[in-house]
């Protein structure tokens, strides 16, 4: 086999993360970058995707000419665009092959070790992702605002508009909402000329606001943080309607969302075996492999 090496990368909506390995496994480097969600540019997301690499070789004592004995699994938050695969796939690369998938989809094998099963990641983004015998199924996750409900843009973005409620006197003012305000220096116009060139990632920057005043009971953060799982439990919902045998939660907000979910839905989760980068490698591996055997 011409492949020495697996790198498996994660690409999301606040950052890309990369992981280098031998073929049998034993972890060389790990990478971490920027954004890399190609709904945001191409040349943006390749960026990302090889800072982390960089760090991933620099880690494991190689250079850029090892690239050329890399079997890669790209695994990018917008890659499931048919329109802007092609794109993708013919942009030059270091490596001796790259195959692209979405984050999620990458997500889901690692939860799963490859296995029939869903995933529903609550991060910047959200979107809910299955394997049911050999077909893929996606629920939600068509990019923020026009989706992504419950994430940790959507709560973002949600905060940001009750804030403006209570300036125009339509709801009351809660700690939360005035403590986001002052983050705007208590000016709504502030917000809005804030609103325009953010990005998911500046919106999900407010998500935590929100989690720590839910604790202390704050009306505003416990409306937002009920409503955004109601919004999460509707894809775990969906993907066992779908015929997920079973459905695990990841993402950097999962943990925050868990206990606002039903005790019912609750129950049904079970914990991801691997992570999204596990996921990457096995899938870069089973891409070697079939390149051998061909």
């Amino acid at each position: 086999m011409d492949s020495k090496y697996l790198l498996g990368v994660d690409g999301g909506g606040t950052r890309c993360r990369a992981r280098l390995c031998r073929l049998s496994g034993a972890i060389l480097g790990e990478g971490e970058a920027g954004p890399a969600n190609i709904r945001f540019g191409i040349e943006e997301s390749y960026a990302a995707v090889l800072e982390a690499a960089a760090q991933c070789l620099a880690k494991a004592g190689l250079d850029l000419d090892d690239c050329a004995r890399i079997s890669a699994c790209l695994a990018l938050a917008g890659a499931g665009d048919p329109a802007t695969l092609p794109e993708l796939e013919s942009h030059k690369h270091p490596f001796r092959r790259a195959i692209f998938t979405t984050d999620s989809h990458a997500a889901c094998v690692g939860a799963h070790r490859g296995k029939d099963g869903g995933i529903v990641i609550v991060g910047t983004g959200s979107i809910g992702e299955a394997v049911v015998k050999g077909r893929h199924y996606r629920v939600g996750g068509w990019g923020f605002p026009v989706s992504d409900e419950g994430s940790g843009a959507w709560l973002g973005c949600e905060l940001a508009r009750r804030v403006l409620w209570a300036h125009d006197g339509r709801i009351p003012w809660t700690e939360l909402l005035r403590r986001a305000f002052e983050h705007f220096a208590s000016d709504p116009h502030a917000i809005v000329r804030w609103m325009g060139p953010a990005r998911p990632k500046d919106f999900a920057a407010l998500a935590p606001l929100v989690i720590e005043h839910a604790v202390k009971d704050d009306l505003a953060a416990c409306e937002l943080m009920g409503l955004a799982a109601n919004h999460i439990e509707i894809l775990v919902k969906r993907l066992i309607a779908i015929g997920a045998p079973r459905v695990a939660l990841s993402g950097g907000l999962a943990a925050s969302i868990e206990p606002w979910l039903s005790e019912r839905t609750r129950r049904g989760l079970v914990e991801p075996a691997a992570d999204a980068l596990t996921g990457a490698v096995d899938l870069a591996r089973a891409a070697a492999l079939s390149e051998a055997a061909a």
